[in-house]
C-alpha cells in the first residue's frame, strides 16, 4: 500500500480549511483522495465543489452523510426521506464512491429502540430506488452504543449487515474503527461483510485512554489502543483493498494545529500503519 491509499476525510482539517483550501493541502502531501460533509459542499457551492473535484482529479471515498430516519411522525420521516435524496444528488454531483449514513437515534420522547431501527429500515427502502437510479451506494455507518440514543441505533456491524441483507443490492457498510473496534463479533462481521461485497468504505482513526470528550476527542492513528493492523488485515482477507479514511475529530489537539502539520502527521501515521499491515499480511 502507499500513499495513493489514503483518503482524508475533512471533517480532519475542517476548523483550519475550506473544501478548497484542505484540495490543495492535501494535493501538497501527495493525497489524492478525500472526504467532504455535506455542510463543505454547500458552502462551497454544488457546482464548484464538483468542479474542484474534477479539475484536480480527486477520489472522493464518501459524502458525510446521510441518514437521520427516525421520526415523531410520518412529516418527519417524509422530511428526512427528501433530505437524503438531496444527499443523493449531491453525492452524485461529486462522483462521491457512496454516501455514508447516519442513521439517528431514537425520535424525540421514545424510548422504543427497536422501533427507531424499524424507522431506519423503512427510510432506505424509500430513499434506495433512487440511489439505484443515480448509481449510489448507501454504506451505513454503524456508530458506538454511547450514540443509540441520540445519533444512531444502528450500533454493530451485525446489525447494520441485517438491514444490508434486508434491503438487498446497493446497501453497504462504512466501517469506522472509532465505533466498531470494541465489538466481540468484529471480525466475524467483517468477513460476512467481505463475502457480500458490502464493505464501501473503512474510516480510521484511534481510541484514546482516557478519552476527554466522547465526540470530540478522537485520536491520530498509533496514539491509542485499537489495533489497526489486524483489523485491517481481516478487512484485506475479506476482500477489501479500498481506501483508508482518515476521521478525526479533535477539539483541543488536532483541530488546534496547522492544517499542514495534521496532514503531514495522518500521511506519516498511515505509512506506519500500512507497513505493520504488510508485513503481517506476509507473515512476517
Amino acid at each position: 500500500m502507499s500513499i495513493g491509499d489514503l483518503s482524508i476525510n475533512l471533517a480532519t482539517v475542517r476548523p483550519q480549511y475550506t473544501m478548497a483550501q484542505a484540495v490543495d493541502a492535501c494535493l501538497a502531501q501527495g493525497i489524492t483522495a478525500i472526504a467532504p460533509w455535506r455542510d463543505q459542499v454547500q458552502t462551497t457551492g454544488l457546482k464548484e465543489a464538483a468542479s474542484i473535484v474534477r479539475t484536480n482529479n480527486m477520489r472522493v471515498t464518501g459524502l458525510c452523510r446521510g441518514g437521520m430516519f427516525p421520526a415523531t411522525d410520518k412529516a418527519g420521516l417524509a422530511a428526512a426521506i427528501d433530505d437524503n435524496k438531496r444527499a443523493i444528488d449531491e453525492a452524485a454531483a461529486i462522483q462521491a464512491d457512496c454516501l455514508v449514513l447516519v442513521v439517528g437515534g431514537l425520535p424525540k420522547g421514545s424510548k422504543n429502540l427497536p422501533a427507531a431501527r424499524e424507522m431506519v429500515a423503512d427510510g432506505l427502502a424509500a430513499i434506495l430506488p433512487y440511489a439505484r437510479e443515480n448509481r449510489m451506494p448507501l454504506a451505513i455507518e454503524p456508530l458506538h452504543p454511547m450514540y443509540a440514543a441520540d445519533r444512531a441505533c444502528i450500533n454493530t456491524l451485525e446489525q447494520a449487515l441485517d438491514v444490508c441483507d434486508l434491503l438487498g443490492d446497493g446497501v453497504g457498510v462504512a466501517i469506522d474503527m472509532y465505533h466498531v473496534w470494541w465489538d466481540p463479533k468484529l471480525y466475524a462481521q467483517i468477513a460476512r461483510a467481505g463475502a457480500s461485497g458490502r464493505i464501501f468504505a473503512h474510516h480510521i482513526c484511534d481510541w484514546l485512554v482516557p478519552t476527554r470528550d466522547l465526540l470530540l476527542d478522537r485520536g491520530m492513528m498509533g496514539d491509542g489502543i485499537i489495533d489497526l493492523r489486524a483489523i485491517r488485515v481481516a478487512m484485506e482477507k475479506a476482500g477489501y483493498r479500498g481506501p483508508q479514511e482518515v476521521e478525526i475529530f479533535s477539539s483541543e489537539n488536532w483541530w488546534k494545529r496547522p492544517g499542514e502539520e495534521v496532514l503531514a502527521t495522518c500521511a506519516e501515521r498511515f505509512l506506519a500503519t500500512c507497513h505493520l499491515q504488510e508485513k503481517s499480511a506476509k507473515g512476517e
